[in-house]
């Protein structure tokens, strides 16, 4: 439930609450629910109901016993933003986020517009960092929602990236994720797509992380781009007092 990542882009995971619904085409072959069905065939004991949303109220407060600081994606196995997770539980996972000052939590959502309606009933410190995830150009409104939320760190995860995005709004976006889908069935990441995302990110300054092209076997095709990694990531240096992160590569 708090683990160290393989995810490229993270130190570790944290996960209070688990399973998810279905909402948009980048859902279709969800990692995290063949994950959890996985688990649940193992018998683990959090994933005896596979994928249905359930909350962990056990691990909201580890984080907080990790003493070396932590780069932590959180809910890489559900969306803390969920409709069905309670706003008072939501409100438990902010203030442990504030209180574990030491580590920098990364939150990443397919629902920035219920994560905007809360936003004021929420603490938003600045080891907080919020993303939006858009698989491709018809769902750009989730950027609206995200810019309306006051965080010092705004982040998009275009992943999977199903289609092209040749308008990306970058005003106010702090970092850009890329990444192409991986596992059964995934769905091909066209080169010309990537690209286009990372020169506009290199226009507006905007640091760019490129994942992987992902595939059946996304061992086999790699994270380069003609032969170059992209790992660039934001500084928040307070974290930079509301200016634009620096380029660290």
């Amino acid at each position: 439930m708090a683990q160290n990542s393989s995810i490229e882009w993270t130190e570790s995971t944290w996960n209070p609450v688990t399973g998810c619904t279905k909402i948009s085409p980048g859902c279709a072959h969800c990692y995290a629910e063949r994950m959890a069905k996985r688990l649940q065939a193992m018998g683990q004991r959090r994933y005896r109901h596979a994928f249905k949303l359930t909350l962990q109220p056990d691990v909201v407060e580890v984080p907080l016993h990790w003493k070396q600081p932590r780069m932590i994606f959180v809910n890489s196995m559900s969306d803390l933003f969920h409709k069905e997770v309670p706003r008072e539980f939501i409100q438990r996972c902010f203030s442990v986020m504030e209180s574990a000052a030491h580590h920098t939590f990364q939150v990443l959502t397919k629902r920035p517009e219920r994560a905007a309606k809360l936003a004021p009933q929420l603490s938003w410190p600045s080891n907080v960092w919020m993303g939006t995830s858009v698989e491709n150009a018809d769902y750009l409104d989730r950027i609206n929602h995200l810019l309306q939320i006051p965080v010092a760190i705004r982040f998009l995860s275009l992943e999977p990236l199903l289609g092209p995005i040749p308008n990306l709004p970058l005003t106010g976006i702090h970092w850009v994720i890329v990444g192409g889908e991986s596992g059964p069935k995934a769905r091909r990441l066209e080169p010309a797509w990537v690209f286009q995302i990372r020169d506009q990110c290199q226009e507006k300054e905007v640091p760019f992380f490129f994942k992987q092209w992902g595939g059946v076997n996304k061992s086999r095709f790699g994270r380069e781009l003609n032969g170059q990694l992209f790992e660039e990531m934001p500084v928040n240096d307070e974290v930079n007092h509301g200016a634009r992160p620096r380029l660290v590569a």
